[in-house]
This record gives C-alpha cells, sequence and structure tokens, in this order.
C-alpha cells in the first residue's frame, strides 16, 4: 500500500476490525453493480470512496431527469447520457486511482455469466424479477456473493445471498421464480428518494465486509425497513432443500417452489412490505 493510500484510507485502517489487510483485500477486489439508479447510485460512490479497486458498472439505460430525485451518481449536466458512462465519471471525480469499467447494456445469458465469474462481489440494484433471478442463477453457478437490496414507495429490504457457503440460501430459495407475484416499479409507484440511498448504502456496507472478510453478514436474514415509521423488521430464512437453482437436485426442479415457512412475506416487485 502506498504512503497516499495508507492517508486516504486512514479512517478504515484505524479500525481494528479493518485495519490494513483489510484495507488491503478491499484494494484488490472486484465488485460487479447491475443497476445504475437509485440503489446503485449510493452503493457504487461508497465502494469507490473506499477503494474497491476495480468496479464494473452495468446499465443499459440513459439519465433521465426524473432520475435527478434520487439517483445520486447523476447530474442535470448529464441527462441524456448513458448511465454507465454518468457513473463512471462521478466514480472517477471520487477516486481516480480505481479502475471503472462501465457497460451500457442489458445483461443476460453467457454475458452476464462471464461478468459474474470475473468478479468477487456481485450487487443487485436492479429493479425487476428476471434480472434479479438472472442474476442470482449466475452467482450460484459461480458461488459468489451476492448482495440484494430493493425500494418501493416506503419500503425497502437488503439481504446477502453468500453462495460460497453450501448452506446458504439463495434469492431463489426466498422469492421463487415463476411465483404469482404482481411486480411494481418506482416509475408508476414512485419512491421516497432517501430510500434509495439508505438501502443502496447499506448494500456497499455488506459488499465492504465481504470484501474484507470481517464482521456477520446478513446472510439468512432479510432485513425490511418501513421508511415512513422509520421501522426496521428482521425476517429469517434458510435455505431451501428442495430449490430449483441452489439445491441439491436444482437441475431437475421445477421453478416455482415455495420457500420454507419461516420465510414469512408478502412480495412486490422484489420488495417484501412490512406488515
Amino acid at each position: 500500500m502506498t504512503d497516499d493510500q495508507l492517508l486516504r484510507y486512514s479512517r478504515h485502517i484505524l479500525l481494528d476490525a479493518l485495519g490494513i489487510e483489510g484495507q488491503a483485500r478491499i484494494l484488490a477486489s472486484h465488485a460487479l453493480i447491475v443497476g445504475a439508479g437509485g440503489l446503485g447510485s449510493p452503493a457504487a460512490l461508497y465502494l469507490a470512496s473506499a477503494g474497491v479497486g476495480k468496479i464494473t458498472l452495468v446499465d443499459d439505460d440513459s439519465v433521465d431527469f426524473t432520475n435527478l430525485q434520487r439517483q445520486i451518481l447523476h447530474t442535470q449536466a448529464r441527462v441524456g447520457m448513458a448511465k454507465a458512462e454518468s457513473g463512471r465519471q462521478a466514480l472517477a471525480a471520487i477516486n481516480p486511482e480505481i479502475a471503472v469499467v462501465p457497460l451500457q447494456q442489458r445483461l443476460s445469458g453467457p454475458a452476464l455469466d462471464a461478468l459474474v465469474a470475473t468478479a468477487d462481489i456481485v450487487l443487485d440494484c436492479t429493479d425487476n424479477f428476471a434480472t434479479r433471478h438472472a442474476i442470482n442463477r449466475a452467482c450460484v453457478h459461480h458461488k459468489k456473493p451476492l448482495v440484494s437490496g430493493a425500494a418501493i414507495r416506503f419500503d425497502g429490504q437488503i439481504s446477502v445471498y453468500d453462495l460460497r457457503r453450501d448452506d446458504a440460501p439463495c434469492y431463489h430459495c426466498l422469492f421463487p421464480e415463476g411465483d404469482d407475484v404482481e411486480e411494481v416499479r418506482c416509475a408508476v409507484m414512485g419512491v421516497f428518494a432517501p430510500l434509495t440511498g439508505i438501502v443502496g448504502t447499506m448494500q456497499a456496507a455488506e459488499a465492504l465486509k465481504l470484501a474484507a472478510g470481517i464482521g456477520q453478514s446478513l446472510s439468512g436474514r432479510l432485513l425490511l425497513l418501513d421508511a415512513l415509521d422509520m421501522e426496521w423488521r428482521t425476517v429469517r430464512f434458510r435455505k431451501d432443500p428442495a430449490c430449483a437453482v441452489c439445491g441439491p437436485t436444482a437441475a431437475g426442479q421445477a421453478p416455482g417452489y415455495l420457500p420454507r415457512p419461516d420465510a414469512d412475506r408478502e412480495s412486490a416487485g422484489g420488495v417484501c412490505r412490512p406488515g
């Protein structure tokens, strides 16, 4: 670690749980962030400022005027620019030492699988079930830890699926693909601006802990936030032994298998509504 890095990350290094060794692991890590919107914005900013050595930022959309209420990676001057490139510029301004790879594309199939294989940590900051499940399948295949967040209206959620562990549940264990779930998006339902900041920042915190190898992650726990009343709730869930994605007979298991009953949830658009 250089003298400049020792100075830049000194407040991390002072933390006994982190120290020079943990910061060095952060500097050597590669985070894949899928989605450069409300969640991806704070997540990317904090990962960049903390020194994650390489960030691949993926988004197929362009900056829209309506994004500026919550998507803090972007500025009014960059309306119309690809979000991935706008994000690259924002992250370079914060920390020019790190490598940021902007990809303006919708990841799927072999391209998604290949990109997940190169990452150390994957952050799902998307807003639709199809992409979430595709990311989860790739993370299960390559045994990559997945940090997933969601936010709609005043309701947020976050969990970690540490797929390096054989006993860890995956996203499909909790939200089976094929469930009859109504998908809602903030373009129709609205979203409280600071909520995306809260959830996205927590995604960054979980990703940094995973990169540094410190603390206890949210694996097996789903945090639910009602930001209107500012109340948190924790739902514990376990690996589904019959999971169609991560179970021992996954190849032959039909999608849509219901999760274990201790994963009590009501979902809409990937967000569990406390209630």
